[in-house]
């Protein structure tokens, strides 16, 4: 569930319609719009709104209430990627805090985070040996977005 507050009031139904446009598998569901009357959220802005990506389901709403928080690091979604063409598309979609970019994270306009993983990384800390892992660790703390061959030269002694 993503709540859009403080700067990104009025700004769920702009992420909705990116992030379908990003992801396969993808749309909006349900939206529903505040009423007349309920200040300080505005009629034109969501209330709460049911969309998929990638056959996930979420919830958008916004709320101009004032709130103490704000979308944070705290939360990030996980994208476990076959190869690096896909890495790269995602990153180029998603990232939009150069500042923010480390080992696979990125931060997006709207403020949310996502790990963009290879799924090799998995079968390598399974099956890897800890040299192997350690060595592998090593490289990709270096990086910003993963470089899948460069890990798998690493992985395998190169």
């Amino acid at each position: 569930s993503f709540m859009f507050i403080n700067n990104n009031v009025g700004r769920a139904e702009e992420a909705i319609n990116y992030y379908t446009s990003v992801f396969k598998n993808s749309g909006d569901i349900s939206k529903f719009y505040y009423p007349e009357g309920m200040d300080p959220d505005k009629p034109d802005t969501l209330a709460h709104a049911e969309f998929k990506l990638e056959d996930q389901y979420f919830v958008a709403l916004d709320s101009a209430h004032k709130h103490e928080f704000n979308l944070n690091e705290g939360i990030s979604l996980m994208l476990f990627l076959e190869d690096q063409q896909e890495i790269d598309y995602y990153w180029d979609k998603l990232s939009a805090v150069p500042e923010a970019e480390q080992c696979g994270w990125v931060k997006d306009q709207f403020g949310v985070s996502w790990q963009i993983v290879p799924k090799i990384m998995d079968q390598m800390a399974e099956e890897g040996t800890p040299e192997q892992i350690s060595n592998v660790t090593k490289a990709f703390l270096k990086m910003k977005k993963f470089d899948v061959e460069t890990l798998i030269k690493v992985y395998e002694g190169k």
